[in-house]
């Protein structure tokens, strides 16, 4: 009963700090949860119980300034004025080229940043000195002076060989195969069963684990993303975006409604926007001139009043005064560094910068992506995604494909021999059976 009462008082101090940024107020309950904690009576669990109980009542308080629905008809109410649906001046020769483009450049930039996975900013630019280089433009390289994790050997540069399995790629799998076998009419529940059969458990992390085990507890989408799970606004739907965009060229609205269903069965609120805001990102970056005008498409797709909108809002108002890159990121951690270093906020600044910053250059935007730390295979592997779609395959740099050598590791069962060709493919189809 001790255990049971310290694993319900750890997810109450993850929950009390997700409550707090979504605007309630919980100065009541934490201090409830402090003189629990302290407590060693016998009553201590039935104690825990019932703060967790209290936790699931709280609602933002009046005074919160943002909107932030979790239901796909209330969101959309709340979008700025948008095209929805542009059409696509592409041949299928070019279309062919974006799509595989879009792979190559979100497998490439999740292999650039899985050897520094979770690492601030302050120790990858000491990686950067240790290593002799102003910034990273090929693959993390070994490094004698800085300590790199021992199973990283694979994903550096001179050992890369294929790309490795990564959960940022297993879920574009996973929404390709959805794709598949459901068509664009899928609902939240086919996904969340989908999981249950060809998604290993443990290869899910934060919201992803809890939703999965409230699958098997028989919580349904979308309280399966909701019961007692502390990690729905971090960055795990946001990573799941990629096949939805892929699969939609210059249909935003529908791209963003895809990713909906997905996001619904793990995340709400913000965790939600982040896989609308990429997905539509995507279906813009096929038919967009620039990255710049692919990040202002997609913001009409998530309410234009929630803290994921502002925080890449700033980005862009930043960007307009022309400030360095490194200042930019320094503004990034100074406002948004409250977050967690997975959360889908603070690490969507982070692409949003690089996409800006990185001047229509696959290499300096991936870079970039990297280089700014916390989420970094996922935030190189979204910032690769939409360059990939903007410039095609053709026009990526040959160093950051050709060590794949067109070969893709993954977790989901059912998937094996994969090429990044033959994925690409695979979306093409789907593409056409509109």
């Amino acid at each position: 009963m001790a255990n049971e009462a310290e694993e319900l008082l750890n997810y109450a101090r993850e929950e009390l700090k997700e409550l707090q940024e979504q605007g309630c107020d919980t100065w009541e309950l934490e201090r409830q949860a402090a003189q629990i904690e302290s407590s060693d009576e016998p009553n201590k669990l039935s104690k825990a119980q019932s703060l967790c109980e209290a936790l699931a009542g709280l609602r933002p308080a009046p005074s919160f300034p943002y909107e932030e629905p979790s239901e796909l008809e209330p969101i959309r109410s709340l979008r700025p004025e948008g095209p929805r649906h542009i059409a696509v001046p592409l041949s299928d020769a070019q279309l062919d080229d974006k799509t595989l483009g879009a792979w190559a450049g979100r497998i490439a930039g999740c292999m650039l940043g899985k050897p520094v996975e979770g690492w601030d900013y302050n120790r990858i630019l000491d990686l950067l000195d240790a290593c002799g280089l102003e910034g990273l433009d090929d693959y993390v390289p070994e490094c004698p002076g800085m300590k790199l994790p021992d199973w990283a050997g694979p994903c550096l540069r001179g050992n890369i060989t294929r790309a490795l399995r990564d959960d940022d790629v297993d879920y574009t799998i996973i929404g390709l195969r959805i794709l598949e076998e459901h068509g664009r009419s899928f609902q939240p529940e086919q996904v969340a069963q989908f999981w249950l059969s060809h998604l290993p458990y443990h290869q899910t992390y934060t919201a992803e684990r809890v939703a999965y085990r409230n699958f098997i507890n028989g919580f349904h989408p979308p309280e399966s993303a909701a019961h007692r799970n502390p990690y729905r606004e971090w960055i795990g739907a946001q990573i799941r975006a990629d096949a939805f965009g892929y699969a939609c060229p210059g249909r935003l609205e529908e791209a963003a409604g895809l990713a909906f269903k997905d996001a619904s069965i793990s995340h709400v609120k913000n965790g939600i926007y982040g896989e609308m805001w990429v997905a539509a990102m995507l279906a813009a970056a096929f038919v967009a001139p620039d990255a710049d005008r692919a990040l202002a498409l997609s913001l009409t797709e998530i309410p234009s009043n929630c803290r994921l909108a502002e925080a890449i809002n700033a980005v862009r108002s930043w960007r307009e005064e022309d400030i360095p890159a490194r200042e930019a990121i320094g503004r990034i951690i100074d406002q948004f560094g409250h977050y967690h270093g997975v959360h889908t906020i603070n690490n969507a600044a982070i692409v949003a910068m690089a996409l800006l910053w990185g001047g229509g250059d696959f290499t300096r935007t991936i870079g970039l992506a990297v280089e700014a730390g916390w989420d970094t295979d996922c935030n190189g592997a979204t910032a690769g995604s939409v360059m990939g779609a903007l410039v095609g395959a053709d026009a990526l740099p040959g160093h950051w494909v050709e060590p794949l050598g067109d070969r893709v590791e993954t977790a989901v069962f059912g998937e094996s021999a994969l090429t990044i060709s033959g994925l690409a493919e695979r979306t093409r189809r789907i593409q056409k059976a509109e």
